[in-house]
């Protein structure tokens, strides 16, 4: 199984008891979508392997609580943790309008209302405390924040993210 034909949807925190149910921190605002699940893809040492689902359910609000077949004690449970998990590319639903999944835009040509076309974004960065869209302009690395009030249009069939970006950002750039 090949990573870029899956996407991320969360990470084995924790153990929840000590029969090998655990607990999945989800990479979505909407944590319900996941809970009719059968199966779901664990990175082992960067490679996915299918693990079938015996019970799931949301637990409190952010969290999947699961039981995965033939993981039944502590032991087995915390070689998991820490694990990411993966669903298949087509499990996605289709977003339409404004919102997006940030491998969907690769490649997409940005357009500054007063600049014009910024450039390609390369890269979403969303390991630091708010996602930046990475953007090559002529060699050089622009980062513009991901906020909904920047973003004026997605064209999926141009290609194109139409931005607004406040005054001065890309002056830095450019």
């Amino acid at each position: 199984m090949d990573h870029k034909d899956h996407f991320f949807v969360g990470k084995i925190v924790k153990k929840f008891s000590f029969k090998g149910v655990l607990l999945i921190k989800l990479d979505t605002d909407n944590p319900e979508e996941f809970i009719n699940m059968e199966s779901v893809f664990v990175d082992l040492n960067g490679t996915l392997v299918p693990f079938f689902i015996e019970e799931i359910a949301l637990h409190k609000t952010e969290l999947l609580r699961i039981q995965f077949e033939e993981v039944y004690d502590e032991q087995t449970a915390d070689s998991l943790i820490g694990c990411n998990l993966y669903l298949p590319l087509d499990l996605l639903p289709k977003l339409t309008g404004n919102k997006f999944y940030y491998h969907e835009i690769i490649g997409f040509t940005v357009m500054d209302q007063i600049h014009g076309n910024i450039g390609q974004i390369t890269g979403v960065n969303d390991q630091t405390a708010q996602a930046l869209f990475e953007i090559n302009y002529q060699g050089k690395e622009i980062l513009i924040p991901v906020i909904d009030e920047f973003i004026v249009s997605v064209n999926r069939e141009e290609k194109t993210l139409h931005v607004k970006t406040p005054e001065g950002l890309l002056e830095l750039y450019l």
